[in-house]
């Protein structure tokens, strides 16, 4: 292995027959045309850890429900207040 590999934390996760329905799960595409942004915007949150993943067979799928109530944070300065002229 070399050593500019990184190192992935695995987290042996139990997952019920209800977490594991259908149409819980949404291709990272999905995500991102439900959320109106690129693929790539969403691939940014998930190394985030903004989302829940889970990989089957090399896919990586996310929760629908997190996707569609996920609200973005603000980044940088925050803006200066209206001053009153008067």
């Amino acid at each position: 292995m070399s050593k500019h590999k990184r190192k992935q934390l695995e987290i042996p996760t139990t997952l019920s027959k209800k977490d594991l329905a259908a149409d819980k799960w949404i291709s990272q595409s999905e995500a991102a045309r439900i959320r109106g942004v690129t693929p790539q915007a969403i691939e940014n949150l998930m190394k985030k850890g903004r989302f829940r993943t889970l990989s089957i067979g090399g896919r990586v799928l996310l929760d629908r429900r997190e996707v569609e109530n996920y609200k973005a944070k603000r980044t940088g300065r925050p803006r200066k207040g209206k001053h009153s002229t008067g």
